[in-house]
C-alpha cells in the first residue's frame, strides 16, 4: 500500500501538481497517464524517495519493500547479470554481502560465528536459498539466456540491460512496485510475457506507459495527470479515453437534458464493465466500475500536437527494390539473401525480437548503411524521410527548438515557423530551448514538426511512438493512416501498428517473412494474438532457418524468399478473407443496430409508463446481453478488416 498525503511538486513557478491525496492499495495495479511533461515521471520519483516534494508526504504500509524500475543503465557495470538481479531484494543482498564477508575473514571469530548465524536464519527466512533460481526464472522469462547470467553488466547490449534491471525490479516479489515505461526496448514476445506477470501479482503495482494495449491489458485503475491535478478511476486506460471523449460529447451538447446525460454515461458503463469482466483483472476492475459514479467521468482539456504529412511528387508505382539483401555485424549475420519489393502506398511494418536486423534494415533503406551482400534500388522520383530511434544521431544539441525547424525550412513556410512549433506544443520560451535540455517526447514532437517541414512520399520510421504519449500516438498513426505515401515503421507497438498497416516483414531467426495482412493477422498466424497462449523461448534463437516439423513428424517446406509481388494465389486467397471480413463485419453491425433500435423501443414504453410485464423486462436484458455478446464479436471481426479499410 502507497498513502500520498497533500503532495505538491513545483519547479520555480511551474506547479505539476498540488494538494493531490490518493492511496494506491494491494491487488491492483495502476497506470499513471498524462501528456508529456506533465510530471509522470517526477511523481514516479517522489514516491520512490529519489526526489523530495515541494510539499506532503508519502508512506508505505509498516515493513513494506518498495521496488523500482532502474533507469541509470550504466549503475551496474561491473556487478554480473545474477548480482544485478538479486540486488532487487536489498535486505538479502546486504545479509548475502555480510555473510560473504563474515566467511572470508582469516580470524573467524565465536562473535562472527554468532553472527553468521543470525544472518544465516534471516536468509532462510527470507528463502534465500531459492534466491539465484528464482533470478535465473526471470531473466530466461525476460530473454536472457542461462549462458549470459554470469557475465558483467558491461558486455551487455542496451536492450539487454533494459531486461536485466526489469528482473531487478522484479525479484523477491515486492510489496510496492513502480515501473516507469517497462515495454520500452522490449520485443513483442517479452511484452507479453511482462503482461501475463503482472496480471498475476497479487501486490500494489504502479506503471508508466506509452504502451495502450499494454496498460489495457493490466491495469485495474487509472491515474490521470492533467492540468496540475491527479484524478483516479477505476477501469483501463481505454475505458479512461472513451469515457472522457464521451463526456466532452455531451459537454458539446448545450440543448441535451442533465437526466439524458446522466442515463447515455451510466450505460456506457454498464456495457463497458460487461466487456471487461471477461478481462484477466475480472473481479477488482468489475467491481470498481460498477461503483463508479457518472459525475466522475470528466471530459480531458489536454492538447496534443497537430501532425500533418505532405507527400513529394508523384513516384513510380515501384519504390525500392531490396535484391540477396545479407547484413552482418561482427562476423554474426543478421539476415540472410533477403528479397523484397516496396510498391507506392504500401503501409509496411517491420518487426521481431530485438537484435535480429530490424534497425539495420531501415538505415540501409534509407542509404545510411551498406549491406554486406546483395542490393537496394531506389525508384523514381523516390524522396525518403527518416525517423530515427535515436534522435541526439540527427539533431544537433546547441541548436535551439527554433533553429531546429529553421535549418531545414525553405520558401514561405519559414515565415509559419512559430505556428508550426505551436501546433507540436512548443510555445512561448520553449522555442528558445536547446535541444540537448528537451525530454524525451519533446525531442520525439520536434522531429516529427521537422519532417513535416519537407515533402516527402517514403517515410522510414524507426520506434517512432518512443516516449510520445498515447494520444499523440492516436494522432501520429491517424496522420499516418491518411498519408499518401509509402510508410516502412519499425515497431514493438501493436496498438499502433493495428489499422496502419497492411503488410508485415518479420525479422527471424535470420531472415526475414512477409504476412500478407496487418498486425493482428501476423499475431494469429504466429499464434502470438492470444496473450495467453505467447510463443515461448524455449530453444535457442539459430542463425539458420530450419524447417519446422509438422505435426506428423515430418516437416514443412522452408519460407520461401521473398519477392516483390506475392503470388497470384496468395492475393486471391488475401482478398477472400478480406471480402469475408468485411461480410461478417457489415452483418454484425446490421444486427447491433437493430438490437440499438429494439432497446430504444423498450426505453421508450418504460419511460412512457405503459403496460409491460416480467417477460418484457427478460426480452429487454436479453437484447442487452446480445448487444454486449455481438460487440465483443465485432472487435474480434474488424481486426483483420481494419487493416486496409482503416479505422
Amino acid at each position: 500500500m502507497i498513502a500520498v498525503n497533500n503532495l505538491t511538486q513545483q519547479f520555480g513557478k511551474r506547479v505539476l501538481f498540488q494538494d493531490v491525496n490518493l492511496k494506491f492499495t494491494p491487488g491492483n495495479c495502476y497506470g499513471i497517464i498524462g501528456a508529456n511533461g506533465a510530471g509522470k515521471s517526477t511523481l514516479m520519483r517522489i514516491l520512490s524517495d529519489q526526489l523530495s516534494p515541494t510539499h506532503g508526504s508519502v508512506s508505505q504500509g509498516p515493513g513494506e519493500r518498495m521496488s523500482v524500475l532502474e533507469q541509470d543503465h550504466f549503475k551496474f557495470d561491473e556487478c554480473t547479470v545474477l548480482d544485478t538481479v538479486l540486488q532487487g531484494h536489498t535486505v538479502l543482498w546486504d545479509i548475502i554481502k555480510e555473510k560473504d564477508a563474515i566467511y572470508a575473514k582469516p580470524d573467524f571469530s565465536d562473535e562472527d560465528g554468532v553472527r553468521a548465524a543470525e544472518l544465516e536464519e534471516k536468509f532462510a527466512e527470507l528463502e534465500g536459498w531459492n534466491a539465484e533460481s528464482d533470478a535465473a526464472a526471470l531473466l530466461s522469462g525476460l530473454g536472457i539466456k542461462e549462458e549470459k547470467h554470469h557475465m558483467l553488466m558491461k558486455d551487455m547490449s542496451g536492450n539487454e540491460k533494459v531486461r536485466v534491471l526489469l528482473a531487478k525490479a522484479l525479484f523477491g516479489n515486492p510489496d510496492n512496485l513502480l515501473l516507469d515505461e517497462p515495454t520500452n526496448d522490449l520485443d513483442l514476445d517479452t511484452v507479453a510475457w511482462l503482461e501475463d506477470y503482472l496480471s498475476k501479482f497479487e501486490n500494489t503495482v504502479l506503471v508508466v506507459s506509452h504502451d495502450r494495449h499494454f496498460l489495457d491489458s493490466v491495469c485495474t485503475h487509472t491515474l490521470d495527470i492533467d492540468y496540475n491535478k491527479m484524478t483516479l478511476f477505476a477501469g483501463n486506460y481505454s475505458f479512461w479515453y472513451e469515457s472522457s471523449q464521451l463526456a466532452l460529447r455531451q459537454q458539446q451538447q448545450q440543448n441535451k437534458k442533465a437526466e439524458e446525460k446522466r442515463k447515455e454515461l451510466l450505460e456506457f458503463i454498464q456495457r463497458f464493465s460487461a466487456n471487461v469482466a471477461k478481462s484477466k483483472q475480472t473481479t477488482s476492475r468489475k467491481k470498481m466500475l460498477e461503483k463508479l459514479n457518472v459525475e466522475e467521468i470528466q471530459p480531458s482539456s489536454r492538447r496534443y500536437p497537430g501532425i500533418i504529412f505532405t507527400p513529394a511528387r508523384e513516384p513510380g508505382n515501384k519504390i525500392l527494390e531490396v535484391h540477396g539483401l545479407t547484413a552482418s555485424v561482427d562476423g554474426e549475420i543478421l539476415f540472410k539473401d533477403v528479397n523484397f519489393t516496396i510498391e507506392k502506398g504500401d503501409k509496411i511494418a517491420l518487426v521481431g525480437r530485438n537484435g535480429e536486423g530490424k534497425t539495420t534494415m531501415a538505415r540501409m533503406l534509407i542509404g545510411q548503411l551498406t549491406p554486406t551482400e546483395g542490393f537496394i534500388r531506389l525508384g523514381a522520383n523516390v524522396n525518403i524521410g527518416y525517423y530515427a530511434q535515436n534522435q541526439d544521431d540527427l539533431m544537433d544539441g546547441d541548436f535551439t527548438v527554433y533553429d531546429t525547424l529553421d535549418r531545414v525550412a525553405v520558401g514561405d513556410i519559414r515565415t509559419r515557423l512559430r505556428d508550426i512549433l505551436g501546433a507540436f506544443l512548443f510555445r512561448g520560451e520553449d522555442i528558445d530551448k536547446k535541444v540537448k535540455v528537451l525530454s524525451g517526447g519533446e525531442r520525439a514532437r520536434l522531429a516529427m514538426a521537422r519532417m513535416m517541414l519537407e515533402p516527402r512520399n517514403l517515410l522510414v520510421l524507426d520506434e517512432p511512438t518512443n516516449h510520445m504519449d498515447m494520444r499523440s500516438k492516436d494522432i501520429l498513426k491517424s496522420a499516418l493512416m491518411k498519408y499518401d505515401g509509402t510508410v516502412v515503421v519499425v515497431s514493438h507497438d501493436r496498438e499502433f501498428l493495428d489499422g496502419m498497416v497492411q503488410k508485415v516483414y518479420e525479422f527471424r531467426d535470420g531472415g526475414v517473412k512477409e504476412y500478407l495482412g496487418g498486425i493482428y493477422y501476423f499475431l494469429e498466424k504466429r499464434k502470438l494474438e492470444s496473450l495467453q497462449e505467447i510463443e515461448r523461448r524455449d530453444a535457442p534463437v539459430a542463425k539458420t532457418v530450419a524447417a519446422p516439423k509438422t505435426a506428423k513428424g515430418g516437416t514443412e517446406p522452408a519460407a520461401a524468399p521473398l519477392s516483390g509481388k506475392a503470388s497470384y494465389e496468395q492475393r486471391k486467397e488475401q482478398e477472400k478473407l478480406l471480402r469475408k471480413l468485411r461480410k461478417q463485419v457489415e452483418g454484425i453491425e446490421a444486427e447491433l443496430a437493430d438490437i440499438e433500435r429494439q432497446i430504444a423501443e423498450y426505453d421508450a414504453r418504460f419511460a412512457a409508463g405503459g403496460a409491460y410485464n416480467e417477460a418484457d423486462f427478460k426480452a429487454y436484458n436479453d437484447l442487452k446481453a446480445r448487444y454486449d455478446h455481438q460487440m465483443h464479436e465485432w472487435e474480434k471481426a474488424s481486426y483483420e478488416l481494419e487493416i486496409t479499410e482503416g479505422e
